[in-house]
């Protein structure tokens, strides 16, 4: 049996009133709306509740799923240790899961679970649903530093896993929306915050969970969301078929977002397989990518092609242009999947006869050898998207003042301790950033003593 029902709803602690203390009364349309889910709930009688938390165990290449047979939980530290919860696991279908994902080999399962006890990101739902509704075992599901498109496959995962059981499962898809809506909030105000609840709100409101996967991570950072994963699970839990989506409410009062969204799942329907839509569009749009690149970036993703598929380095190829030849200098390979990096490694100076070779060497590295990431694999080459900076002389300066983020990279050096940052990268808006983050490439401390070079590259896509 498909999953019967799914949800997105918030988690503020302040709508407990043992917590709140009268001030869950200025989100009050929120609470409303969150007693007509639990009014749901209790009408459709699940025997499972699968929630989806982010505050639950989370790590960043693994969907976390809690194991045993039961848990519980307190709002002690909102100072309310009186709201409390005992909650038994379904384990039949948290088993189902945790064996689907490893036939696949998803990381996805119940190892390195860090605490037991139940979070208010789980609680809050329940605080409501319990009031209503007493039945039904729960599955609490974590989200994990992985890409969005990861995140959607984890929900197909459940989806089929709760079809194979055949048991009657809701979904709720725990999660705040941006922190930073208002200046007089806990976490003051950004442009992004606004921009990004009226565009989940309306994304949500149209089912068109397919968009969900198109948000830009630096964005989504910017704007302080919480549970943009966990909305991209849900979706995932009911890809493929039509959804009735309603809007309940949302509200931005306190400077965090809340919103409500029900969805009743319908027939079949192909065409709202937003994954497969996703890779398709996203090949076309790489492929195009490629074919416009330059003869520098071509020669890269020939090198790591060869690398990948064959284990050969590849030979430098005799219709390159001649200046990539005649030209030695330092070159940085930059490589991209689903808009996140997948690795990057360079040479701060020539290392090679020419750039040519230079390119290919840290391809090969930045495909393979990038400590923070696993090596790419076959199945990835045709999400990979590829950069190369060819680096200019490197200058000493005497201070930060003669630094510009988005013209000129950054050396900081420390005795034998160096780390380097390149320009105009995503994220990096300050000089103090981009010399704090090359300090912790290069394990330099506050303390230490620096010194400071800066460099231009030429920027290949």
């Amino acid at each position: 049996m498909p999953i019967i029902a799914a949800y997105m709803v918030p988690h503020p602690p302040l709508i407990i009133p043992d917590v709140g203390r009268g001030g869950e009364a200025q989100i009050e349309e929120t609470k409303i709306a969150y007693e007509r889910v639990a009014e749901e709930i209790a009408e459709l009688e699940p025997e499972t509740i699968i929630i989806s938390s982010p505050h639950a165990t989370m790590y960043s290449d693994y969907f976390h799923i809690s194991p045993g047979y039961a848990a519980t939980g307190s709002f002690s530290r909102f100072g309310a240790d009186k709201v409390k919860f005992i909650e038994e696991y379904d384990t039949v279908l948290v088993s189902e899961i945790e064996n689907r994902a490893k036939k696949i080999s998803f990381p996805a399962g119940t190892l390195g679970e860090v605490d037991r006890d139940l979070d208010h990101g789980t609680m809050v739902p329940l605080f409501f649903i319990r009031k209503r509704y007493k039945g039904g075992k729960i599955v609490r599901v974590g989200l994990s530093g992985l890409p969005l498109t990861d995140h959607y496959r984890m929900g197909q995962i459940i989806k089929d896993s709760v079809n194979a059981t055949g048991k009657r499962v809701v979904y709720v898809a725990s999660g705040d929306l941006s922190h930073k809506l208002q200046d007089y909030g806990p976490y003051g105000y950004a442009a992004e915050g606004p921009v990004y609840d009226q565009k989940v709100m309306d994304v949500c409101q149209r089912g068109a969970f397919g968009e969900l996967l198109e948000f830009d991570e630096d964005f989504c950072d910017k704007a302080a969301e919480c549970g943009h994963r966990s909305f991209v699970i849900m979706a995932g839990a009911l890809d493929g078929v039509k959804v009735r989506a309603n809007r309940l409410s949302h509200q931005d009062i306190t400077g965090v977002g809340y919103g409500i969204c029900t969805f009743t799942p319908g027939d079949k329907d192909d065409s709202r397989r937003f994954l497969n839509i996703f890779y398709r569009e996203k090949e076309r749009e790489i492929k195009e990518k490629r074919q416009n690149s330059d003869a520098y970036v071509q020669l890269a993703y020939k090198s790591v092609y060869s690398y990948v598929l064959e284990k050969k380095v590849l030979p430098v190829p005799s219709d390159i242009p001649e200046e990539m030849l005649e030209i030695r200098a330092g070159a940085f390979v930059s490589i991209h999947e689903h808009g996140r990096l997948r690795g990057c490694i360079g040479t701060i100076g020539p290392t090679c006869e020419n750039v040519a070779e230079e390119i290919i060497q840290n391809a090969i590295s930045a495909s393979t050898k990038d400590p923070r990431f696993n090596a790419i694999t076959a199945n990835e080459l045709e999400f990979l998207e590829i950069n190369v900076d060819v680096l200019g002389e490197p200058e000493n300066i005497s201070s930060m003042d003669e630094l510009d983020v988005k013209r000129y990279g950054v050396i900081v050096s420390s005795g034998r301790k160096r780390g380097l940052l390149l320009p105009d990268l995503d994220g990096v808006d300050t000089v103090e950033q981009q010399v704090a983050i090359a300090m912790q490439k290069g394990g330099i401390t506050e303390d230490d003593e620096i010194h400071l070079q800066r460099f231009e590259v030429v920027r290949h896509y």
